[in-house]
């Protein structure tokens, strides 16, 4: 005789699943976490910084989720600059090091929280998702919405110093969500439409450029999806809209895409593309070109392209 579960069972089961599967897309939000907060496995990385105007570790000791620890993206190693080039990936030693101190294990389910302020206050959570994915850490998440999203739905906050308790944290890294000179070379040579440049139009056109660029311009034939295209604003509080993404892949026919690399100025941007592309939608063998233009430009001997009164053409920038 066939076994019914009882309904509430049932139900329970289904919820249970429900919040496996919102988890495992690497988006969760305040409700979610809150629901979990009382989780042992769950870790909470706090990352807002000074970038639009998220805050500090002042900040983070006045009011941040209960339980969570701080780290700062733009102070405490997750990124470097190393020969004159912005934004690198750090030592995968560094980054055991940095990530060791927070006392992340690999049984954590690690859940990054930016300030929620703004659209590249999100691309820091998603450099530092990016980052523990490249360790091999297997369980990571983003909230959504950030320390601002969860006080603007009245969930509640704690302060003061939290413990810190360090491990030896020992990766093991994912070269396949990287990419290099080498494989950029590669892809402008036979497909240069699977680059995604991330940043704003007007970098992408070469009507302005970032300082730790060396020229203008974007790498040929790549496409633009810039990363704040599907960042809403909600009173006050940036989320990720998975529906305006999932429209903006159809726009641009990247809906079934595969095997992509995107960049920006310095990998910072470029971060949210790859965690929209990869964690969110789904999207396979995405890789994130670290350097980004910051290092492509920087020998002055690669090609770029720039457009001249309006229209795109290719030149060849050669060092004098």
């Amino acid at each position: 005789m066939k076994k019914i579960l009882p309904s509430f069972i049932l139900a329970f089961a289904l919820l249970a699943l429900a919040a496996l599967s919102q988890a495992q897309a690497g988006l969760v939000s305040a409700q979610w976490l809150y629901d979990n907060l009382e989780n042992p496995n769950l870790l909470l990385i706090d990352v807002r910084s000074s970038i639009d105007d998220g805050g500090d570790r002042a900040s983070f000791e006045q009011a941040h989720i209960p339980g969570s620890l701080y780290s700062s993206y733009t102070d405490d190693g997750w990124r470097e600059n190393r020969g004159g080039v912005t934004g690198l990936l750090p030592s995968v030693a560094a980054l055991e090091r940095l990530v060791g101190s927070l006392g992340i294990t690999p049984e954590h389910h690690v859940v990054v929280i930016p300030a929620g302020s703004g659209p590249t206050d999100f691309g820091s959570a998603a450099r530092v998702y990016w980052t523990l994915k490249y360790l091999g850490h297997a369980e990571v998440s983003l909230l959504n919405g950030g320390f601002n999203g969860w006080q603007a739905e009245g969930f509640p906050v704690a302060s003061g110093s939290p413990e810190y308790h360090p491990v030896r944290y020992t990766a093991e890294p994912q070269p396949a969500l990287l990419a290099d000179i080498p494989e950029v070379e590669s892809r402008l040579a036979s497909r240069p439409q699977s680059l995604v440049d991330a940043r704003p139009e007007a970098f992408f056109t070469g009507q302005t450029q970032a300082g730790p660029v060396a020229a203008p311009g974007t790498l040929p034939g790549a496409i633009n999806f810039e990363h704040q295209s599907f960042l809403v604003e909600r009173n006050g509080v940036w989320y990720l809209d998975n529906a305006l993404l999932n429209r903006q892949l159809a726009q641009k026919n990247l809906s079934l895409a595969s095997d992509l690399v995107t960049f920006c100025n310095t990998g910072h941007w470029a971060a949210t593309d790859w965690f929209a592309f990869s964690e969110v939608a789904g999207l396979e063998n995405i890789r994130l070109y670290d350097g980004s233009m910051a290092e492509w430009a920087h020998s002055g001997d690669r090609p770029l392209q720039v457009p001249p009164r309006g229209i795109s053409r290719l030149i060849q920038r050669l060092q004098n």
